[in-house]
Order: C-alpha cells, then sequence, then structure tokens
C-alpha cells in the first residue's frame, strides 16, 4: 500500500459564507493529494500527458464529518491500496491541526490513450515506481 501526506491551509476563498470550507474545493483537495502522492514517485500528470496518457477521474465519493474553516492547516492523507491497471483507486482522509478527522473520500481514475480515446493499461513507469510497495502484487 503506498501513502502520501500532504498539507495545506484553507484559503479565503475557498470557504463559503459560513466560513466553511465550500463543498467543491474537497475535489481540488482530492487532486491536490493524488498530484503530490505522484510526485513523491517522480511522476507528474504533465509527464503521462507527454507520453500520451490521461487521466481522467471516473468516479468521486465523499463524506462530510466535521467542519473545515479558513486559516486551517489540513492534512491530506493520500493513500493507493492495489496496484493501477487500466484504473487507479484513491482513498483520502483529511485531518485538521488537532488531528481529527474532518473528511473523507476516494475517487477512481482511469488510464486513457490520448491518440484513440480509450482505456489503456497503466504506462509501465508508474508500475515500476509502484511495484516496491505491492511486492509485485496486482490486485486491482
Amino acid at each position: 500500500m503506498m501513502m502520501h501526506e500532504t498539507q495545506i491551509r484553507v484559503r479565503y476563498g475557498e470557504t463559503d459564507q459560513m466560513g466553511y470550507v465550500y463543498y467543491g474545493n474537497y475535489a481540488l483537495y482530492y487532486e491536490m493529494g493524488r498530484t503530490e502522492a505522484l510526485r513523491s514517485l517522480g511522476l507528474t500528470y504533465k509527464g503521462f500527458e507527454e507520453i500520451g496518457i490521461m487521466m481522467p477521474v471516473s468516479t468521486m465519493n465523499c463524506k462530510f464529518i466535521k467542519a473545515a474553516r479558513y486559516d486551517d492547516l489540513l492534512t491530506i492523507k493520500t493513500t493507493i491500496k492495489s496496484m493501477p491497471t487500466v484504473k487507479m483507486d484513491f482513498d483520502y482522509e483529511i485531518t485538521n491541526e488537532q488531528g481529527e478527522l474532518v473528511h473523507t473520500g476516494q475517487s477512481t481514475l482511469v488510464f486513457i490513450d490520448m491518440k484513440t480515446g480509450r482505456i489503456t493499461r497503466a504506462p509501465q513507469q508508474l508500475i515500476e515506481k509502484m511495484e516496491p510497495y505491492y511486492n509485485g502484487q496486482n490486485k486491482n
């Protein structure tokens, strides 16, 4: 299992009139978590696009547990529980500075060949970088 933590501070523009993080911003927080998890492996979305692979989100689920507010320092724990194949599943836990769980979520991204627009297998460079976390097991 691969796990990475990213910290962000809630900006004023990310909150609603009540001072809570606007619900739509959690999708952006997920993206930040995914991006930084991949970056920790030495990989980027830009790099995938350069080799002709897109990674659109196919599903997303979320659960609001406690309000996050302006200026809170949040930790996004992004977990990839299984080796990617034609899709990649991400789980998220977002906690505040006190360590309280404020939000959980999941998203699935699929690998798309940019030339054909069809689903394709995960890039070999991603598989190679992730293998040490899964001992070669492919459970996705």
